[in-house]
């Protein structure tokens, strides 16, 4: 008699990703082989490109134009079109317009899965820009040329490309791993002063999660950093982005399928800000208010010593980053930003706090009138410090 088969199978299996990083002064001139050895044209002999730009950052200055010349000139690439530019910030992700025209272009240009898309611009432009790449033949190889500090220190190396959706952020979207980042100094001397010291809120995150030493240096050298010293600038976004790095490819969970989000420390309220401002919160001041509310109600409930949280305070105000607005109150508008937050995690509700700099915690309830005075301390601490509002 023949055994009766199983009709249970459970088979485990990992796959093999690379994730490139690559630190350049200028790679729109002296720096450009490296981008060049990123673009493999394989069998084809030459690597086909559709570069894609953020209109802002294609008409502050002439590199765009530069990356485009010399893509046409060289010989191992084919550059299917002239650069399609893009809207950038955070409407281009609040329709899918943007994404349906890049679908469209990647089909009528007959580009494949080893072809490449090169995508210069700040991080929501590269979220809409990676989600169409990524479904496109269920994946093309893109290349992020990050412009902001926020997207080089943070967004730029992540696996995750969304667009926005029921005006809720990044509902649409997948994980994808990018074929390479290059993190250019260049690309961000005429980014606005606003948005160069906000994107520096990541920094600040991922230190007071992972490396206290880290977190420390950048208190101390925080108002040189808004000066925009350009060494300390540097080190500061390449440590950042080193340790996100570092978190997606060791943490053990680089799609997000466990409960715990560590890098989304300070983001549950973030997310809530920018929708309730309708977006005039940059998404790095909405986490800096949002690491400075967790940081406060982490000494509250969780141990964190109370001068380590204003010093986390302190650094994101020497930062720059404005870490007030009106549409923190009434708080308990902003609290429904917690709901909305356990939905995005797709489960029970698991909130990263800290009990101290560098030691995490994942918490699973939030006792409200602790995190109300939270909010209020922030109010009191920032209206001190005068800081303005938007």
């Amino acid at each position: 008699m023949l055994n009766r088969l199983s009709n249970s199978t459970d088979v485990a299996f990992t796959a093999t990703f690379v994730h490139r990083l690559r630190v350049t002064d200028d790679v729109a001139g002296d720096d450009f082989s490296v981008l060049v050895d990123l673009l493999d044209g394989g069998d084809n002999g030459r690597a086909r490109v559709l570069l894609i730009a953020e209109r802002s950052v294609a008409e502050s200055s002439d590199r765009v134009t530069q990356i485009q010349s010399q893509l046409r000139s060289e010989e191992s690439i084919e550059l299917t079109c002239p650069t399609i530019l893009v809207e950038g910030g955070e409407p281009i992700k609040n329709t899918q317009t943007a994404v349906e025209e890049i679908l469209q272009r990647i089909h009528d240009l007959n580009l494949d899965r080893r072809s490449y898309v090169i995508a210069i611009g700040g991080g929501a432009m590269l979220d809409a820009v990676g989600y169409a790449a990524a479904i496109a033949h269920r994946g093309i190889r893109l290349v992020r040329l990050p412009t902001t500090t926020l997207a080089q220190a943070d967004s730029g190396v992540g696996v995750k490309n969304a667009i926005n959706y029921f005006d809720k952020k990044n509902w649409i979207g997948t994980f994808a791993v990018p074929w390479a980042v290059v993190n250019d100094s260049a690309l961000l001397e005429t980014l606005p002063d606003r948005e160069f010291c906000s994107g520096l809120s990541e920094a600040v995150k991922v230190s007071l999660l992972k490396d206290a030493d880290e977190f420390h240096w950048l208190a101390e050298h925080a108002s040189q950093i808004s000066g925009r010293d350009p060494e300390l600038s540097r080190r500061a976004i390449h440590r950042s982005c080193v340790l996100h790095m570092q978190h997606i490819t060791e943490g053990g969970d680089p799609f997000e399928m466990l409960e715990a989000r560590p890098l989304d420390f300070g983001h549950w309220s973030a997310h809530k800000l920018e929708t309730l401002s309708r977006y005039q919160i940059r998404h790095g001041e909405a986490v800096a208010i949002g690491v400075a509310i967790d940081c406060l109600y982490s000494s509250i409930r969780f141990g964190l010593p109370r001068q380590d949280a204003e010093m986390a305070v302190q650094c994101l105000h020497d930062l720059g980053i404005q870490l007030w607005h009106p549409c923190l109150e009434p708080v308990d508008r902003l609290m429904q930003g917690l709901e909305e937050f356990r939905q995005h995690l797709g489960g029970r509700l698991t909130i990263t706090m800290l009990r101290g700099i560098g030691d995490p915690i994942n918490v699973h309830e939030i006792d409200a009138l602790a995190m109300k005075t939270a909010i209020e301390r922030l109010g009191s601490i920032a209206k001190a410090k005068a800081i303005p509002a938007n």
